[in-house]
């Protein structure tokens, strides 16, 4: 049994990392630490005691702190990493590449000294390279790290379906798999709308055009901002993810997990259906594709697999 409250580590306190605090914080899922490299850790604090005076109208009991030293991560239960330079308009997920390895590295190192047996879940992008440097740095089992972007990717397809469709986006039910990028993978045959096939109330026009707008959702709300990337929907995804593992709710939620021969995928983090509970990535659920499905897929895998080549680990 835990007794006392959890500690939550967020590694960057950006845009994204700010929300998360927020969202932690109001969840009362328990305390949270923001670290930051040393010339941010006064606006990390600042950020951190403005949240303390949101206490008493947020009504929620949390000790919410500002740092550079990982120190003061110590035994966190949960790390998210955010730290990582944004991907600006014009820039391409590969230049953030070289800049954001260095990053990761520095961080995976922090947490393996400091945090040893946190559930970590990682947002920096590009996703599934940096998912992977992390966990071949720290070498924490498969099923302590995870990536977070499909269970971004799948919102913005259930967000898009419905708006498109006028319905309930709390009925709409559906995955996306592969990488986080351009040519990640939604699955309109296994997408429902309160149980009805989505094949069965939108063309095959709609479906289409839905399918695209969801592979290209960053890079639109990157063009709209003409500088940094999305922060509310990805924050939101990540403290999913974060609650399925310290209430062990069982969600299954799309996630960036070590595949060993799942999907025909080895040693590489693919967006894939997990299960995540108590122990982490407790399962990772195989659908049975159709033929274009896994054409698709194996293209997904192979961008994957180039980006993550490319960062010589």
């Amino acid at each position: 049994m835990h007794h006392g409250r959890r500690k939550i580590a967020l590694i960057g306190g950006g845009q994204i990392g700010q929300i998360l605090a927020m969202l932690a914080a109001e969840k009362e899922l328990g305390d949270v630490v923001v670290l930051e490299i040393p010339e941010l850790e006064n606006p990390a604090k600042g950020k951190a005691l403005d949240l303390m005076e949101m206490a008493p109208h947020g009504n929620y009991d949390a000790n919410i702190t500002g740092t550079s030293n990982y120190k003061d991560i110590a035994g966190a239960d949960v790390v998210i990493v955010t730290a990582g330079k944004p991907r600006q308009a014009g820039m391409t997920r590969e230049d953030l590449l070289a800049v954001n390895i260095k990053i990761i590295t520095e961080v995976a190192n922090g947490v393996k000294a400091n945090a040893p047996n946190a559930f970590c879940i990682i947002v920096t992008n590009p996703l599934d390279a940096m998912v992977y440097v992390f966990h071949k740095v720290t070498g924490f089992p498969k099923k302590q790290v995870v990536g977070m972007a499909g269970a971004l990717d799948a919102g913005r397809w259930r967000a898009f379906i419905a708006m498109e469709l006028g319905v309930s986006v709390t009925d709409v039910a559906g995955t996306v798999l592969g990488g986080h990028g351009p040519d990640m993978v939604p699955l309109p045959r296994l997408t429902t709308v309160g149980g009805v096939p989505l094949t069965e109330i939108a063309t095959k026009e709609q479906i289409d055009r839905l399918a695209t707008r969801t592979r290209e959702a960053g890079t639109e709300i990157v063009k709209l901002f003409g500088k940094g990337s999305a922060f509310f929907s990805p924050a939101y995804s990540a403290i999913t993810m974060a609650e399925s593992y310290l209430k062990d709710k069982k969600r299954v939620i799309p996630s960036a997990a070590l595949c060993e021969g799942e999907y025909g995928v080895k040693g590489l983090f693919i967006g894939v259906p997990c299960l995540i509970g108590k122990n982490g990535i407790e399962k990772i659920f195989e659908i049975k594709l159709e033929a274009d499905e896994k054409a698709l897929l194996e293209k997904t895998i192979g961008s994957v697999k180039k980006t993550v080549e490319e960062c010589k680990m």
